[in-house]
């Protein structure tokens, strides 16, 4: 039982010692938050994203489209994302734009999807350049179209939306790494000042000469801060 005391008395101290460094533990999460957003700001190079949408029918006349139709669209879409990522339109974009980079640099800027049940495919260029990412969708789509209407005989491929010039950034990674640093910080700070107290074992209350000399203290006298701060110029930082 007593061994559980002494525990709980651990426990106790520890929790408030924390609160009463919790100043330092705030101030420590900062700091190394700070520090992450200038180091992510420094070394990594920010993103941007520009769409553009297509919209793909088998047939260009609106008098003549039937449900056959619409259906067979829906069903080619995923081979319409093929043919937009293939070789040949990319090679294209390049050559077009004058671009430096290979096929398989450009593939993985570029994103093709569409959303269930229709025919409108959307094409996401990531760069960090925000003008070129909007040049290269728009010549993806603008090329592909072309493309899809050679290779799938399809007579209507729409340009839905245009590509947009980004403002924000995409996906910025500042505000993840800005947390995990800063309570990286906190962690650090707690872990140390734990440890601290754990290995404290001076005596600093007549409690503490019971527990650990087993001795019983009749009496304690005060000592004024004056003559606190005197021993100290005597006995040095250690109190020795």
């Amino acid at each position: 039982m007593e061994k559980d005391n002494d525990i709980e008395i651990n426990l106790a101290e520890i929790i408030t010692v924390l609160f009463r460094k919790a100043w330092l533990i705030i101030l420590v999460g900062l700091i190394f938050a700070m520090f992450a957003v200038f180091g992510t700001q420094l070394f990594f190079t920010p993103k941007f994203q520009s769409t553009t949408k297509i919209y793909v029918l088998s047939k260009q006349s609106q008098e003549s489209l039937t449900s056959n139709d619409l259906q067979v669209s829906t069903l080619l879409t995923q081979d319409y994302i093929q043919v937009i990522r293939s070789r040949t339109v990319m090679e294209a974009v390049i050559s077009r734009l004058d671009l430096d980079m290979k096929y398989e640099e450009l593939l993985s800027k570029i994103d093709v999807s569409s959303t269930y049940e229709t025919r409108i495919i959307e094409i996401s260029v990531i760069d960090d350049d925000p003008y070129r990412a909007r040049d290269i969708a728009d010549a993806v789509s603008e090329i592909s179209a072309e493309h899809i209407k050679k290779v799938m005989n399809s007579e209507a491929v729409n340009v839905v939306d245009k590509a947009n010039v980004p403002d924000t950034e995409f996906a910025s990674p500042v505000k993840k790494y800005a947390v995990i640093a800063g309570l990286m910080g906190c962690l650090l700070v707690i872990l140390i000042i734990v440890i601290r107290c754990l290995l404290d074992d001076t005596i600093k209350t007549s409690e503490d000469v019971e527990k650990y000399l087993g001795l019983s203290t009749l009496t304690t006298i005060p000592v004024s801060k004056q003559e606190n701060e005197t021993n100290k110029k005597f006995t040095g930082p250690g109190g020795r």
